[in-house]
Parts: C-alpha cells; structure tokens; sequence
C-alpha cells in the first residue's frame, strides 16, 4: 500500500494552534486542549494511507481542484491529495460550527 507524506499549510498549522489557544486559554481547559490537538495530529497523521477515503467537499470551486474534507470531533480537517506527488497537503482545519465558506474563501 502506497504511503503518502502529509504537510501541513502554514495556515493549518495557525488553524491548530488557534485550537489549542482557544480551549486552553479562553475555556482554560489545557488538558482538553491538549487532548484535542492530539486526536486532531492524530487523526491527519492517518491520512498517509488511503487519503481518498473521505469525501469530496461538495462546493465549488473547491470540488473541482480536488479538496476533500475528514470530520474529527466538532472539527474539519480541509485537504488535498496529490497521487502523483505522494503528498497529502492539509490546508485547513476549521471548527464546524463556523461559517466554513468564509473560512475557506480567506484560504489562498
């Protein structure tokens, strides 16, 4: 089975952090901050294999280049998988209870 390399945008890597601040700082829960980012780091680790596995978001223009999205928790993990490179790009991570479409429009 093919293994794929995942890399994180550098506006994920914000997303994360952003998550981990939040829960730790402003709900002042470090350890269920802590343990979310984990599952989170986690769960994108497991996109090494069979990253085509979850689905297509369905709006445009983002369905046509391909970007697919893996719920963890109350969490969207937003991706991009590239066959040919070998390489999962995560491009954003993104609470669900946000509006996703204005959070994805900011995403270059």
């Amino acid at each position: 089975m093919k293994k794929f390399d995942v890399v994180y945008s550098e506006l994920a890597e914000r997303d994360l952090r952003g998550i981990f601040e939040y829960i730790a700082f402003t709900l002042l829960e470090p350890t269920i901050a802590k343990n979310q980012s984990n599952r989170i780091i986690d769960a994108v680790a497991g996109l090494n294999q069979m990253p085509e596995r979850f689905r297509r978001y369905e709006k445009e223009p983002w369905r046509g280049i391909g970007l697919r999205v893996m719920p963890v928790d109350k969490y969207l993990v937003f991706y991009l998988p590239s066959e040919s490179k070998g390489i999962v790009s995560i491009i954003r991570i993104i609470y669900g209870g946000r509006d996703i479409e204005k959070q994805l429009r900011q995403t270059k």
